[in-house]
């Protein structure tokens, strides 16, 4: 089975090897059809410290490495200003 992917914004550095991944979902209510926005924050493991806050990234599912994080730092999509 594949592992899940998010494409979200860093929200936070830090923490040493672990970003804040804020993610914004857009769902429609099924019977009252209003769109309702939810932003959802992971926590990802980023081993060498590349990304910052701002920038837009792609974070992949993985084993646990602690209580709180499962997610894994796949790519930096776009370097981008700081929130």
């Amino acid at each position: 089975m594949p592992r899940k992917e998010r494409v979200g914004v860093v929200v936070s550095d830090k923490m040493d090897k672990t970003r804040v991944v804020q993610i914004v979902e857009r769902t429609s209510h099924p019977r009252y059809h209003k769109v309702h926005i939810q932003t959802i924050k992971f926590k990802a493991h980023d081993a060498e410290n590349a990304s910052k806050m701002g920038d837009v990234v792609r974070i992949i599912e993985s084993r646990p490495f602690s209580k709180e994080k499962c997610w894994a730092l796949k790519e930096i999509i776009k370097h981008g200003e700081e929130v």
